[in-house]
């Protein structure tokens, strides 16, 4: 079964536990909506991808690892779109959640996906308990605070900010989670796989600036130009398109380096840069970039 497909199913899945029993029809609507269609799917997809590369022993594990993740990073993006944060529209080229259900709807929307996440890892754990407390873990500080999402989303509130610290927990967070998850799904250590997941966080923060930047909300599917109307720090205004490029580039490299050896070394290498390189908008590339997420 394709990955994509894999994670689609434990999707449904997740969403139809969420929606059962005599549950507010509203909210258990905007459950779906918040979660499709699917975006870029990264997150999970490098999780699994891990996951496979050291041996993928309990599949059912890291199924639910990346849907855990996954409705995390989906709760992210509609308290984000919220007008107390970026106030968007658009999200994934349809109303925002706010805007088509309300913003209580979307507020409790987001708390019930992140409710979700702990649950499906919990609901997992029996076929490996020690894994499955390590993943929760991983989730939760990688979700909260100091060094979560959460944190990230905090940073914006600051009067001086810590780039590194900002962009590290604002993006980098759940991509270090997908690679340690992954790893720990599949019988592994985290640490070993923190490095990795950081820097494609990073890359992927680059070209979300160069996105932002060069793209419209059409190609977005989300509202362009977000960086510059709220002044947020960005790798276009710090070294210019090229030398975001050129930054891009050298994160990646060292993204492949990083990687520690595992069965499936050279395919997940092969993985990394194949969807990377996509990221970069056609604008800076001449190629066709992968609609928002």
């Amino acid at each position: 079964m394709r990955i994509s497909d894999r994670i689609d199913a434990a999707m449904q899945s997740a969403i139809a536990h969420g929606q059962g029993g005599a549950s507010p029809a509203k909210l258990a609507s905007a459950l779906e909506y918040a979660v499709t269609p699917g975006g870029a799917r990264i997150r999970p997809t490098i999780l699994t991808s891990v996951a496979m590369a050291c041996g993928d022993d309990r599949p059912a594990l890291t199924d639910a690892a990346a849907v855990a993740l996954e409705v995390i990073h989906c709760a992210s993006l509609v308290h984000d779109d919220l007008p107390c944060f970026d106030n968007a529209d658009v999200r994934r080229g349809k109303p925002a959640l706010h805007r088509a259900y309300s913003e209580p709807l979307a507020v409790l929307t987001g708390d019930s996906l992140i409710i979700m996440g702990f649950q499906i890892l919990a609901r997992a754990s029996s076929s490996a308990p020690d894994r499955a407390l390590a993943l929760i873990d991983i989730l939760g500080t990688r979700t909260g605070m100091p060094f979560g999402i959460c944190a990230g989303q905090g940073w914006e509130s600051e009067d001086k900010i810590d780039l590194s610290a900002y962009h590290q927990a604002k993006t980098g967070a759940l991509f270090i989670a997908a690679t340690q998850m992954g790893a720990v799904a599949a019988g592994q250590e985290a640490e070993p796989w923190s490095e990795l997941g950081a820097r494609i966080g990073e890359a992927f923060q680059v070209a979300d600036d160069l996105r932002d930047a060069l793209c419209d909300e059409a190609t977005l599917g989300k509202p362009a130009g977000q960086d510059d109307l709220h002044g947020r720090p960005n790798a276009v205004a710090v070294y210019g398109v090229q030398g975001a490029i050129q930054r891009f580039d050298d994160i990646l490299g060292g993204a492949i380096a990083s990687i520690p050896a595992c069965p499936g070394e050279a395919a997940l290498a092969q993985m990394v840069r194949a969807y990377a390189d996509k990221l970069v908008p056609a604008g800076a590339r001449g190629r066709s970039p992968v609609p928002g997420e």
